[in-house]
């Protein structure tokens, strides 16, 4: 077996101090603080609310201006990519569907039912369907990203971590705000929120988010039945009541939806020059030719109800969500028509639903409270899902584009989990953390209906359960009262998968997978809080990693089982004041990971240069991929914002510039020429003024401020088909508050 390469020590303590160097890394505005010194930030990681810096776990947050900043120019929840290190997300179906990667670990499977690594817990209900994932990202508190296994605290598929949402909560005062820009092609961000004392002990919070954007992309086949593409309006709303009518006892109540209705993602036929990853000469992001029909749409509501007694040494939660989506999205897949651009073996359009969706979820948790030496935390958790799902093909050759496919399949997922952590304060600087999670895991799956290449099958079905011990264990010491060293071993599991058959292959199950994970860092205040640091290396074992070999010449989506993976690298996140009038932030992650199964096989493209050894059965040519990185695992993230704040009559001018940098990444598990992505630079630039205490901001913005083009995603059984990120934005926003 071949030996996995190790990260030098010295090579990650030099990269250390050398972005010690330029300062930089959360994501909090020199207005929140206060005398150029940075505020304490609290978080929620480990299920209470504590200090950044005495968390024994790698986490970033984003929160305030820099959420305000990045959602001005009308983005979805893509916009966070590469804004903390190590994470990474991309879609296929456009605004829907998100797929997050943590550390270079997630999943590309594009089906409905499809599980992740990393979860999304938005107001400490989990979001499982990726669907749901895509919820907007308004008038929030408080983003978490938690990198490495979660399971002990957080239900639901943890083992690369949590991506965990906050909104602002209900409050005692009146108050609220308003927020709109207004950019290119007549793109319109508003969003605002009011909030009402109802009582002397409840409150109102209503929060409303609409975006739109007029088609800028426009279809040159004067056959095609859409003409104009890449518009959209997406709409959502959050409802939340809070009351304390004793002070032993309180209760949030929360209830949102989510209208959405646009284009699909745009696939364009033939944009890799092929033997290179470079666009095509004379490429334009305005324009396509294709015959197919594109269209997406989605409806998705929710509620919660989070309780909390407080019994003295003892406190008590239940937090109870339930959610729903419906989903259509079709989309012509070839990107094209039978006439090019370029070679097109056939045509293929496709469409993806989701007529009936529910999951409910539970939770029960009990708590100690104090300052005692001892604090334990303890609870059970249960999940219940059960949706239908669908997938359509067409007939692009024929008038009207008739239906020749169809495959209706349902899901049921049962799962109930019982946990429990202690932390012991050992000494002054000493404390220790262990925590155990036992999960039970059961899925129905069957496919209702069902025609296409493989013929008319009446019914296929698959059922698995799974149980799983978790654990994690973590260490932290003050070495002084603003520096602390951590190290945590946890473990992660994700239950089995399962794919219903294609029109060119059948059905196929993966079977769990397990993480073992082992980081260390230090976090430290410098400089009388002028500047903050966390810094830590991690390496991780996946056993038995779920994989899905998406595409191919064969046109397939099967789920794979390999040996083993493994990831291992270092983050950084770092943030200064220079002067008190001038805030530097920078993040860096480093994710070397690897494939190891010597004898893993996946079909190949159909035009594609292929760099892998490989293998031809029957007709179909195969690559192995034993070690080579996990697909759309960047290897380098590197985030940066510089922020200089300048009083100015009755109020303040400032420039803020942000940048996000990707290095390449690898579309499929195969390694290709084409298939590869270039390294992805976006920057943005405000310049803007605030008054009246800042409570009124006006500003001018520029988003991809380069406007650097690049192909983020491929389809890879027909041609050289890619999709593109956003083109450079730019606009003007207003803001008041009250």
């Amino acid at each position: 077996m071949a030996r996995t390469p190790r990260l030098p020590a010295h090579h990650a303590v030099a990269a250390a101090a050398i972005a010690a160097l330029h300062l930089g890394a959360s994501a909090q505005s020199a207005d929140d603080a206060e005398a150029g010194k940075l505020q304490t930030i609290s978080i929620t990681a480990e299920r209470r609310l504590e200090n950044i810096q005495e968390v024994p776990n790698s986490v970033s947050v984003l929160q305030g201006e820099t959420l305000e900043v990045l959602n001005t120019s009308g983005q979805d929840i893509r916009m966070l990519s590469a804004r903390v290190p190590s994470l990474n997300i991309e879609s296929s179906f456009g605004r829907a569907f998100p797929r997050f990667y943590l550390r270079g670990y997630g999943n590309t499977d594009f089906r409905l039912n499809a599980s992740q690594p990393v979860s999304l817990v938005y107001d400490d209900v989990v979001q499982e369907n990726a669907i749901l994932k895509g919820f907007p990202a308004f008038d929030l508190e408080r983003i978490e990203v938690l990198r490495g296994p979660q399971g002990t605290l957080f239900g639901r598929n943890t083992p690369a971590g949590v991506v965990k949402f906050d909104s602002v909560a209900p409050t005692q005062r009146f108050e609220g705000y308003g927020s709109l820009s207004y950019g290119r092609w007549n793109t319109t961000n508003l969003e605002g929120a009011l909030n009402v004392p109802t009582s002397d002990s409840s409150a109102l919070r209503v929060s409303v988010l609409n975006q739109t954007r007029s088609d800028w992309v426009e279809n040159t086949n004067p056959d095609g039945p859409t003409q104009d593409l890449e518009g959209y309006r997406d709409s959502a709303v959050r409802l939340q009541w809070k009351t304390q009518p004793t002070k032993d006892f309180s209760a949030l109540f929360n209830l949102h939806a989510r209208d959405f209705d646009g284009s699909a993602r745009l696939f364009r036929a033939n944009i890799i020059q092929a033997g290179s990853n470079d666009l095509v000469a004379g490429f334009d992001p305005g324009k396509i030719f294709i015959d197919g029909v594109n269209h997406s749409e989605l409806q998705n509501h929710g509620g919660s109800a989070r309780l909390r007694w407080d019994l003295g040494p003892v406190a008590l939660y239940s937090v109870t969500g339930y959610e729903s989506v419906e989903t259509y999205s079709r989309g012509d897949i070839d990107g094209g028509t039978p006439g090019g651009p370029g070679v097109i073996y056939f045509p293929s359009e496709t469409a993806d639903g989701i007529p009936k969706h529910s999951q409910w979820t539970q939770e029960f948790r009990a708590e100690s409270t104090g300052d005692a030496a001892l604090g334990w935390q303890a609870g059970v958790f249960l999940f219940r899902e059960n949706f239908d799902f669908e997938n359509f093909g067409y007939d692009s050759l024929s008038a009207g584009n008739p239906q020749n496919s169809y495959e209706r399949s349902r899901q049921k997922n049962d799962a109930w989990a019982v946990f429990g952590a202690a932390t012991w304060q050992a000494t002054p600087a000493l404390s220790l953390r262990a925590g155990l999670r036992y999960t039970r895991d059961k899925k129905d799956f069957d496919v209702l209906e069902y025609s296409g290449g493989l013929g008319s099958l009446d019914k296929i079905a698959a059922n698995t359960e799974d149980k799983k011990l978790s654990w994690d264990l973590s260490a932290t010491y003050a070495l002084s009262r603003d520096v602390n060293l951590y190290a945590r071993a946890a473990t992660g599991f994700r239950a089995s998968s399962v794919q219903g058959a294609g029109a060119f292959n059948g059905q196929s199950i993966a079977t769990p997978e397990t993480n073992t994970s082992f980081e260390a860092g230090v976090k430290a205040d410098l400089f009388e809080r002028r500047a903050r640091l966390a810094f830590n290396v991690f390496r991780y074992t996946v056993k038995d990693q779920q994989l899905t070999a998406v595409g191919g010449a064969a046109n397939s989506n099967i789920l794979l089982n390999a040996d083993k993976a493994t990831g291992q690298g270092f983050e950084l996140d770092l943030q200064a004041y220079l002067s008190e009038n001038l805030l530097a932030t920078l993040g860096v992650g480093y994710n070397l990971t690897k494939i190891h199964d010597k004898d893993l096989l996946v079909a190949t493209c159909a035009q594609c240069t292929v760099n892998d050894p490989k293998t031809v059965i029957g007709t179909t040519t195969y690559a192995l991929i034993d070690g080579n990185p996990l697909p759309q695992a960047p290897r380098r993230t590197v985030s940066f914002t510089l922020k200089y704040t300048q009083p100015l009559a009755a109020g303040d001018a400032y420039v803020l510039t942000d940048w996000a940098y990707r290095s390449a990444v690898n579309f499929f598990l195969y390694e290709s020429t084409e298939f590869t992505s270039k390294s992805l630079l976006e920057g943005g630039l405000r310049v803007g003024y605030t008054w009246g205490n800042g409570k009124y901001d006006a500003a001018a913005f520029v988003r991809n401020l380069t406007d650097q083009v690049r192909v983020v995603g491929g389809i890879d059984f027909n041609n050289l088909t890619g999709f593109i990120n956003d083109p450079r934005t730019y606009g003007v926003q207003f803001k008041a508050s009250f």
